[in-house]
C-alpha cells in the first residue's frame, strides 16, 4: 500500500512539473527543446496521410452505401464484431417490383414481357454491384481502417511520450539552470547542482531513445503510402469490372428490347436509343476485359446459311431513312462498312435480315455497314 501511495504521488508530481513546463512555454517564460526540421517534415506527413485517409475512406463508404442509416448500422455491427446483415441492392429491389408487376399485368403481353427482361438485366446488375462492394470493402475500406485503428494509433501514442520526454528533459534543463544560479549565490551546496545534471543527463539519454523510436515509425509512412497504393489499383480493377459488367448487361437488353420492338411496331428502327457513353475500348490487364464488348461483333451481320449483303446491290427503302448524328469516331474493319467521324450526318436505314446492332450508312456516294452504338438517330 505504501508503495502504491507513493508511486500515485510520484506520478502526480510529474503530471504537475510538465503542467507547469508546458504553460510556462505557452506564455514565452521557459524554453523549448526544438525538433529539427526532418522531423518536423515527418510529422507533417503523418498528420496529412491521417487526415487525407479518413477522408477518402468516409467517402469511398459513402459511395459504396449512400444511405446513412444504412452506414451507421454496419459500423454498429463491426464494432460489436458481428456479420452485418445482407442487404437487397436497388437494382435488385427493382427487379423484384418489375417481376411482380409482370405477374400480376400478365407476363404473355408485350409491357409484361419487356418488364421480365428489364427485372432479369437489374437483378444482374445488383448482383454485380454486391460483388463491387464486396471486392471495395474487403481490398480497399479494410487496409485504410487498419491503417487508422492500429498504426496510427500506435505513432499517436509514441508522440505523445515523446511529447512528455520533452517536458521532463525541459523541466531538467530550467532546474539545473536554477541550480547553477543559486550555487553562484552560495545559497546551494554543490551536490544539489551534481543532483540536476544527473536528471538532466537521464531525462536526454530517455529523450533521445523516444524521438528515435517515434522518427522509425513516422518513416513507415512511406511504407503505408505503397499499401494504400496497391490497394487504390485494386479498388480501381473491381471498379472497372463492375462497370465492364454493367456495360455488358445493358448492352445485352438493347438487344433483346430491340428485337422485340421491331417485332411490336413494324417499320421502326431498332436500337434507337442513345449511348450513355462510348463504347469501352480496352481494360487493364488484371480485368476480365472479355466481359467488355468492345464493338459490335461481326457475327450476325447475315443469318446463318445466308450470304453477307452485297452493298452494290443494297437499295434504301422507299421508306424508312433517316438522318443519325455520329457521337464518336469508327474506323472501318473492312470494305463492307462505312468509317464514320464524330458529329457528322448520315443517312441510314435497316434490311430485312440484318442484325439489330448494325443499320446502312449513306454519306455521298459512300455507303456501308455502321453501328447503331455509335449513332444517335434524329427524328
Amino acid at each position: 500500500m505504501d508503495f502504491n501511495m507513493k508511486k500515485l504521488a510520484s506520478d502526480a508530481g510529474i503530471f504537475f512539473t510538465r503542467a507547469v513546463q508546458f504553460t510556462e512555454e505557452k506564455f514565452g517564460q521557459a524554453e523549448k527543446t526544438e525538433l529539427d526540421a526532418h522531423f518536423e517534415n515527418l510529422l507533417a506527413r503523418a498528420d496529412s496521410t491521417k487526415n487525407w485517409t479518413e477522408k477518402i475512406l468516409r467517402q469511398t463508404e459513402v459511395l459504396l452505401q449512400p444511405n446513412p442509416s444504412a452506414r451507421v448500422e454496419e459500423f454498429l455491427y463491426e464494432k460489436l464484431d458481428r456479420k452485418v446483415p445482407s442487404r437487397v441492392t436497388n437494382g435488385e429491389l427493382l427487379a423484384q417490383y418489375m417481376s411482380e408487376a409482370a405477374s400480376e399485368l400478365g407476363p404473355t403481353t408485350p409491357y409484361g414481357k419487356t418488364l421480365i427482361k428489364v427485372a432479369e438485366a437489374e437483378k444482374r446488375l445488383g448482383a454485380a454491384e454486391r460483388d463491387f462492394i464486396h471486392t471495395a470493402s474487403i481490398n480497399f475500406l479494410t487496409p485504410l481502417r487498419n491503417f487508422l485503428e492500429g498504426d496510427w494509433k500506435t505513432i499517436s501514442k509514441e508522440r505523445r511520450l515523446l511529447q512528455n520526454r520533452r517536458l521532463d528533459l525541459d523541466a531538467c534543463k530550467a532546474r539545473l539552470k536554477k541550480a547553477k544560479a543559486a550555487e553562484a549565490k552560495a545559497t546551494l551546496w554543490n551536490d544539489e547542482v551534481d543532483k540536476s545534471e544527473q536528471e538532466l543527463r537521464i531525462a536526454q539519454t530517455e529523450f533521445d531513445r523516444q524521438a528515435e523510436v517515434t522518427r522509425l515509425l513516422l518513416e513507415g509512412i512511406s511504407s503505408t503510402h505503397a499499401n494504400h497504393l496497391r490497394c487504390l489499383h485494386e479498388f480501381v480493377e473491381s471498379q472497372t469490372t463492375y462497370y465492364a459488367q454493367c456495360y455488358r448487361h445493358m448492352l445485352d437488353l438493347q438487344k433483346q428490347l430491340g428485337s422485340s420492338q421491331g417485332a411490336i411496331f413494324p417499320g421502326t428502327f431498332v436500337g434507337t436509343t442513345e449511348p450513355a457513353s462510348p463504347p469501352l475500348s480496352s481494360t487493364s490487364p488484371t480485368t476480365t476485359a472479355a466481359t467488355m464488348p468492345v464493338e459490335p461483333s461481326m457475327a450476325g451481320m447475315a443469318p446463318s446459311g445466308e450470304t453477307a449483303l452485297c452493298l452494290e446491290e443494297v437499295a434504301p427503302p422507299a421508306s424508312g431513312t433517316r438522318k443519325a448524328r455520329v457521337l464518336y469516331d469508327y474506323e472501318a474493319a473492312d470494305s463492307s462498312e462505312l468509317a464514320l467521324l464524330a458529329d457528322e450526318l448520315i443517312t441510314v436505314y435497316s434490311l430485312p435480315g440484318m442484325d439489330p446492332d448494325w443499320l446502312i450508312g449513306e454519306r455521298g456516294n459512300k455507303k456501308g455497314k455502321v453501328p447503331v452504338t455509335y449513332l444517335e438517330l434524329l427524328s
